[in-house]
């Protein structure tokens, strides 16, 4: 037996006002994003903004459902939007932004299981990676790929 050691790289920004340009655009399009989320049920309001290889936004918002879970995440919803209306162009970034009530999260709101999955699917479908931003009003986080967020994840067999 051996014991190894996982270590994950990220930029930690202390707000959307410190993004470079490029980033900030989409964290504020995560943002306001959050402005489509229908989520009667948990009162949690989340946005999620892609950027495409051509430079194209596509935003999605978590969809709540009474059938639960027949809902969907805002990640989800904004890369399948993407897939479905740009199936030849690539992914090549993501931003999640989050909080109760139409109010961002002070500290950034991290993707489900279901959702690094997604995004890693995206990545692997892309054949590049796919950074990721975690908008929160206090902090933000950037990782370069997928595997940062979801370490020994499952891919195309």
């Amino acid at each position: 037996m051996t014991e190894e050691k996982l270590t994950i790289d990220y930029q930690h920004y202390s707000g959307i006002e410190e993004l470079p340009a490029s980033d900030r655009e989409l964290a504020e399009a995560a943002v306001n994003a959050m402005k489509a989320s229908y989520a009667p049920y948990s009162r949690f309001n989340v946005g999620a903004a892609v950027r495409l290889e051509d430079g194209t936004v596509v935003i999605g918002a978590n969809q709540e459902n009474a059938a639960f879970p027949s809902g969907l995440c805002a990640e989800r919803t904004a890369l399948f939007s993407a897939g479905a209306s740009y199936p030849r162009k690539a992914v090549v970034e993501i931003a999640v932004a989050g909080g109760a009530g139409m109010t961002l999260n002070a500290e950034p709101v991290p993707p489900c299981g279901a959702c690094r999955q997604v995004m890693m699917e995206t990545q692997v479908r892309a054949g590049r990676n796919m950074s990721i931003l975690l908008v929160g009003a206090d902090s933000v986080y950037k990782f370069s790929r997928v595997q940062d967020l979801m370490p020994f994840s499952f891919e195309k067999l």
